[in-house]
């Protein structure tokens, strides 16, 4: 009989602690043992399907060193320039291209590349970051108005674009795209 006193007791008193550690609003029931955590309460009249549009980056530079490398890019593209493509990328990213035309049965680079969106409309190059003889700048075109952030390497003392988009990936590619030929 003690045994089972002992045991409600146990059962009862193990509840009232539960139910003292829990929250009232049910929002921050899995936050309530974070230490220093500050809980954002949601809002509850917010529309659950809006879509929020986050804020464009800053331009810290237009892109001294980067931009005409791009320029003959986008021009080498509204011509159709086979040889200027050449000439703006980098070695390693047009042997890449030919894998890929040969593996395809594409004959030019000109065709290879048409799914590009690149008009004289918008072609350009801000936030670069040089470090030696990589770089990173971020990139716009009519199909990426908003652009991403694209590799530059220095080959032969010229700046050349790569087809390599920047992020965590410089550190494992720098090594590779700089060998001299």
């Amino acid at each position: 009989m003690n045994v089972k006193i002992l045991l409600i007791t146990s059962v009862i008193l193990f509840s009232t602690l539960l139910g003292a550690c829990g929250s009232s609003d049910p929002g921050n029931a899995a936050n309530t043992n974070l230490p220093n955590a500050t809980v954002a309460k949601a809002n509850t009249n917010a529309d659950p399907l809006a879509v929020s549009t986050p804020a464009p980056e800053a331009i810290t530079n237009n892109a001294p060193t980067l931009t005409p490398v791009f320029k003959m890019y986008c021009a080498a593209k509204v011509s159709k320039d086979e040889a200027g493509l050449r000439k703006v990328y980098s070695s390693d990213t047009i042997k890449f291209f030919e894998s890929e035309m040969k593996a395809e049965g594409e004959k030019s680079l000109i065709e290879h590349l048409s799914v590009d969106q690149v008009d004289n409309s918008l072609c350009e190059v801000v936030n670069e970051k040089v470090t030696g003889d990589t770089a990173v700048g971020k990139i716009k075109i009519k199909g990426y108005p908003n652009g991403f952030d694209i590799i530059f390497v220095k080959e032969g003392g010229e700046w050349k674009l790569t087809n390599r988009p920047a992020g965590d990936s410089i550190v494992t590619t720098q090594k590779n795209s700089n060998t001299a030929k």
